[in-house]
């Protein structure tokens, strides 16, 4: 019934709003589940994976690749998925990545042997990568002003609280049911989340997409494949050891190969290499990349501490790391209003700087210390991880124009997710040489001998009260068992500090080259709205949504704001 005072078109362009607001508020929801879901996956797994070795009786080799499978298919089809969507539209590449998400975590669930698991892990990050590309793109494209520094913040903070969450789930659904059911668990809650994108989403696309680059996909996942399973492998295999040499090489050459094939396609490219001359964007993606490897490589390290040295389970190591979870959690809802209120160089630096400081902290713990020492820094980190990640999303997309969202969405992912995985190579291979050169230089690895070297390897891999349980004679074990504790905290924490410095290096790229008159027309308008707290409907809206009345496809025309 229509109000008094209020005409048919008021009335219909209000009911047309409040739909819109209901569909964008489900789009979220959709994107968040998804986003929830992957990286979850990135971190769960590493609880049960002494169940699954038992499960199929696997080597240490086929289990790394159960890890590797995963971040492998996530890593190299982030910036192929983003481009796609621009061109196939995103809600159709989304909830196809969301099918192929749900059907390969069911396969994992269901997995005979450790050889099938990894096929199918890898399967899943490719899923993964479709979903994580194209989120930031979907929620871009339905928010606008201090509403998207609103949503950017949950996006951010649900992608924390799933890392953070990753062991203490992992650990109650292994410990509760089985293994199986770290992957199960995805089928219900991906099938309605999936249901969800398929009836509420809007679809949007470039409207003038050029047809597929298919040598540009080719070439490029090949190179980025090469790049990250070089890092991947390069511990186990020997960084100097030829296939390890070889991934490199060939990885460079098809880089070059891309590089050659995009210029040449200019507009038709898949990835438009016009983006490098933007200096923020060129900022944001050595601070993700920076970021990534400075962060989840500690965290790593910080949970293993606490599981092999402190002798927690996966449950009470999830319980202990509560702190930083929801620490990144409220910092994460704070960092959304301030995206429109403040500069973004600014909250970049301020997060990185934060978590600089977090990781610092780390160096409090030694040998005697209790899980509390780790306090200080896990509200560092959260602090800072929760104030970086919405406008870490946000950036990835506000230096283009609305229509080449996925693609730089995209672009923004994989240089996180390689920041991952070549921290969390190169951290992880700097703590076992430098924690088995400290174990070999104690008393202890003085009188283990010609054995010394093998016990630190065991300590650099968490099992150094295994190894001491070992040793027949009591004095010496209890004396191996103190220098492998104090090798272990004394090699994490130099790591830290290389961590900390990496992330103080974040910070000082963020205030030099993050800057707001590099973002995108539409971008600085709905900066400018938020900041003048305007309640006028945003005129960008109406270039950048779709037909809610007739259901048809939106063609993401550029916004005419004008660029200051």
């Amino acid at each position: 019934m229509q109000n008094p005072g209020e005409t048919m078109p008021e009335q219909s362009q209000r009911t047309a709003e409040e739909a819109r607001n209901t569909g964008r508020g489900w789009t979220l929801t959709a994107v968040c589940v998804a986003t929830f879901m992957l990286m979850l996956d990135l971190t769960v797994v590493n609880v049960a994976l002494p169940d699954m070795r038992a499960t199929f009786d696997a080597s240490f080799s086929e289990l790394q690749w159960v890890l590797d499978a995963y971040a492998l298919g996530l890593a190299v089809f982030l910036l192929t998925a983003g481009s796609l969507a621009d061109r196939l539209g995103r809600k159709r590449v989304f909830n196809a990545g969301f099918v192929i998400f749900v059907l390969a975590s069911l396969a994992c669930g269901i997995a005979p042997d450790a050889l099938f698991l990894s096929v199918a892990r890898g399967v899943q990050g490719i899923g993964g990568a479709v979903l994580f590309a194209i989120g930031p793109a979907l929620i871009g494209h339905e928010y606008r002003g201090k509403d998207r520094g609103w949503a950017f913040g949950v996006f951010g903070g649900v992608a924390g609280l799933a890392i953070a969450f990753g062991p203490l789930i992992g650990g109650a659904l292994t410990e509760g049911l089985t293994w199986r059911w770290i992957f199960l668990v995805n089928v219900p809650i991906g099938l309605a989340a999936l249901l969800t994108g398929a009836l509420r989403m809007r679809e949007s696309r470039d409207p003038r997409a050029q047809r597929i680059d298919w040598w540009g996909l080719s070439t490029f996942s090949g190179a980025l494949g090469l790049l990250v399973l070089g890092f991947l492998r390069g511990e186990t295999e020997g960084w100097r050891s030829a296939p390890i040499f070889v991934m490199f090489a060939v990885s460079a050459v098809l880089f070059a190969v891309f590089w050659l094939i995009e210029r040449r396609l200019g507009e038709r490219a898949m990835l438009q290499l016009a983006l490098f001359r933007n200096v923020t964007f060129n900022g944001i993606s050595i601070v993700t990349l920076l970021c990534a490897a400075a962060t989840m490589s500690a965290i790593f390290l910080q949970i293993s501490y606490v599981q092999n040295v402190l002798g927690f389970s996966a449950w009470e190591t999830g319980v202990r790391f509560l702190p930083l979870t929801l620490t990144l959690f409220v910092a994460a809802a704070v960092a959304g209003s301030l995206t429109t209120r403040m500069p973004q160089r600014v909250l970049v630096g301020l997060a990185l700087a934060s978590i600089a400081v977090g990781l610092a902290l780390v160096t409090v713990v030694d040998a005697d210390s209790a899980w509390t020492a780790l306090l200080p820094s896990m509200f560092g980190i959260g602090l800072g991880m929760g104030l970086f990640n919405p406008p870490r999303a946000s950036l990835s997309i506000a230096v283009v124009e609305p229509s080449k969202a996925g693609m730089a969405s995209g672009i923004g992912e994989t240089f996180q997710q390689v920041g991952v995985a070549v921290g969390i190579a190169a951290f992880g291979a700097l703590f076992q040489a430098r924690v088995t050169d400290l174990f070999v230089g104690s008393a202890a690895g003085r009188a283990l001998g010609d054995r010394a070297e093998e016990f630190g390897e065991a300590v650099a891999a968490g099992g150094g009260a295994e190894a001491a349980a070992g040793i027949r004679q009591p004095e010496l074990a209890a004396q191996v068992d103190q220098a492998a504790r104090t090798a272990f905290t004394d090699g994490l924490n130099d790591v830290m500090l290389v961590c900390a410095a990496l992330a103080a290096l974040g910070a000082l790229v963020s205030f030099a080259f993050i800057r707001t008159k590099d973002l995108h027309e539409s971008a600085l308008a709905a900066h400018d709205d938020a900041s003048h707290a305007s309640d006028a409907p945003d005129a960008s809206d109406t270039s950048d949504t779709s037909d809610a009345d007739s259901g048809r496809e939106n063609d993401l025309a550029p916004d005419t704001a004008p660029v200051r």
